[in-house]
């Protein structure tokens, strides 16, 4: 009784649900045709049908929730307009008619709620109807009584008079409400995975309910028979004994007649005793008579419960079919819920299977997120400590430039000086060729220049180059310029200005001077000059010579910066 209140109560949210769903996406008024209301019908039937008590008639036990929902009359006074119009509709033969005829009205009215609630706290006149364990005397019926406030919402218009409320077949549509989702997450599949498990036991439970009451039907179909072939062998005694009695009475009336002739023929002396025999005759004339009488009342009583039992043969044969009709939907319905279950158990099982990969997943981006965690912190501590060296760096660089800042300054100002002597000198060694040029045009050609003045000029300038050259490896300074001494080439013929001068370095006849060292000025090859390094003026590297590149090297090592 518990599992068959709670499956009912289930059916019931389920109903309301989706009638409440459908109605208001369907926006308008409900008739008598739409399937989910018909559904919320037959569950609500089943509802108020669980528990019933059976009363004893002619025709066998009848169960009917007609009588309880006469009580809300007496419980609430607006009621009594619905039994009234129930009442004296033409069409309701049967109890279960009208009571399905109150269900519609009072949903029409939108006060179906307020009418179960009444009903469900007296207990005590319900009880008269059901039995103690049944849903309308549990808690659950006061949760469907509450369910039922959102109908509400919902208008509904039903035209009882053309419709056969007597001989509808109330069975639940499970389809309706057996949809599987796509999008279900765990939880919700496990609940519908048991929502559809107390489903199943629920039609199974009225699957069996219907065949023991299938097997009552027959065997109160198989007693009928055999009553039936005893009145009717009844019947038959009866009709030869009326026969019998209709031959007796006929031979009393020709004795009686024969009596009378023979009463006018005698004398008056034998009147007398012939009256006492008249007499008698005639008192077992009325007594066959009445006889007769009390017969032919039998045979009617015979005659019409034979026509009694013919019509609830009828009946019974028509339940017998309807009740067949419903165990071959629920079969039907039994077959989808397996199928159904077979699905949702794959679909299960599909499910775990995935779980179980994203699991490993997980683990494995867990052990990456960790290693990606220690690689982290290694490349901070890194961070850190090239951020201390260059903390340690800048300090140095500031140290650097605090202790040789002087001297560097002191350093520019002799190679500004020097640049200006450069300028003066060049400037000299200009004028003179262009008094030497001078000269050469006045004098004769063949004669050739005196070789003293070259000489002079020659060494002023590898003079000013050697002075420019030692500052320069005192200090390790930039030489923004460099000094370089013209030839003899260059003194006496301009045209062998364009030749590529030699490596100050290697002094080779193949290797061009095409690089300037920035620290000592000189010009040098391209193997003699192919280093760069940062010198303490600038912090770009600057092409240098070689051997300033050994030296520089040396000093870089030897200086904390």
């Amino acid at each position: 009784m518990a599992n068959e209140r709670m499956n009912l109560m289930n059916m019931a949210k389920l109903s309301i649900k989706g009638l409440i769903e459908s109605a208001l996406n369907l926006g308008r008024t409900l008739d008598s045709d739409y399937a989910p209301l018909q559904q919320f019908f037959v569950v609500m039937e089943h509802c108020l049908k669980h528990g019933l008590k059976a009363k004893k008639t002619f025709l066998g036990q009848n169960k009917s929730f007609w009588g309880p929902l006469e009580l809300v009359e007496k419980l609430v006074p607006e009621a009594g307009e619905i039994t009234a119009s129930v009442k004296d509709l033409p069409g309701l033969k049967t109890p279960v008619g009208r009571g399905r005829a109150w269900l519609r009205l009072a949903l029409m009215q939108k006060k179906l709620s307020e009418y179960m609630k009444a009903l469900i706290n007296k207990k005590e006149l319900l009880s008269e109807f059901y039995e103690p364990n049944a849903l309308m005397m549990e808690e659950e019926g006061a949760i469907i009584a509450g369910l039922l406030v959102g109908l509400n919402v919902i208008d509904a218009n039903f035209c009882m008079k053309g419709e056969d409320l007597d001989s509808q077949v109330g069975v639940i549509d499970f389809s309706m409400y057996l949809k599987d989702g796509n999008s279900t997450k765990g939880s919700e599949g496990d609940g519908q995975i048991t929502a559809i498990l107390d489903q199943k036991n629920y039609v199974e439970e009225l699957n069996r309910h219907l065949n023991a009451t299938v097997n009552n039907l027959q065997a109160k179909v198989d007693a009928l028979e055999k009553s039936n072939t005893k009145l009717t062998e009844e019947l038959a005694v009866a009709n030869n004994r009326i026969i019998t009695l209709q031959e007796e009475m006929e031979r009393v009336k020709e004795e009686s007649s024969y009596i009378l002739e023979s009463n006018r023929k005698v004398n008056k002396q034998d009147r007398t005793a012939d009256g006492q025999a008249l007499s008698e005759a005639r008192k077992h004339l009325k007594e066959e008579t009445q006889l007769r009488l009390d017969v032919e009342k039998e045979l009617e009583m015979q005659i019409s419960m034979r026509q009694e039992m013919e019509l609830a043969m009828k009946m019974l044969e028509k339940d017998v079919c309807e009740k067949q009709d419903a165990l071959v939907s629920l079969r039907q319905q039994l077959d989808d819920l397996r199928a159904l279950k077979q699905e949702l158990s794959f679909k299960l099982q599909s499910s775990d299977l995935g779980v179980k990969q994203k699991s490993e997943l997980n683990s494995r981006l867990e052990e990456k997120t960790n290693q990606m965690a220690a690689t982290i912190k290694q490349l901070e501590q890194r961070l850190r400590q090239a951020e201390r060296g260059r903390q340690s760096a800048e300090e140095d660089n500031r140290l650097f430039k605090q202790d040789f800042g002087d001297k560097i300054n002191s350093l520019q100002l002799e190679v500004e000086a020097l640049l200006r002597q450069r300028s003066q000198l060049e400037l000299e060694l200009k004028r003179e060729r262009e008094r030497r040029l001078q000269n050469s045009q006045r004098a004769p050609e063949k004669t050739p220049p005196k070789p003293e003045p070259k000489l002079d000029g020659k060494h002023k300038i590898r003079e000013e180059n050697d002075k420019l050259k030692k500052p320069g490896e005192e200090g390790h300074t930039i030489l923004p310029t460099k000094l370089q001494p013209p030839s003899d080439d260059q003194q006496d013929q301009p045209s062998l200005l364009r030749k590529p001068q030699r490596c100050q370095l290697c002094h080779e006849e193949g290797s061009a001077a095409k690089n300037m060292c920035k620290n000592c000025g000189g010009t040098f090859c391209q193997a003699c000059s192919a280093s760069e390094l940062p010198l303490p003026s600038s912090i770009n590297p600057e092409p240098v010579c070689n051997p300033c590149r050994d030296r520089l090297l040396k000093q870089y090592s030897v200086s904390p910066s």
